[in-house]
């Protein structure tokens, strides 16, 4: 890999770490709002899914973290 895309993903695991941040705020307001509605497995399956988001951020980090390395 040249330093062009070594850069250039350097800048995208930025980009989708912050895109997931933004997600799970989504998922964990509607999974509230769900919740108030009385739909309780809504609720759970959008907090699983901010689990999971979460999980997905601390693979791209650790991508970005070896990245950085180089």
């Amino acid at each position: 890999m040249d330093q062009a895309e070594k850069d250039k993903l350097r800048v995208l695991l930025d980009y989708w770490v912050e895109h997931n941040t933004e997600h799970g705020e989504e998922f964990r307001e509607w999974a509230e709002k769900a919740k108030s509605f009385g739909e309780t497995g809504v609720h759970d399956g959008l907090m699983e899914a901010c689990e999971e988001m979460g999980k997905a951020n601390s693979s791209l980090l650790r991508a970005l973290e070896k990245l950085k390395g180089d």
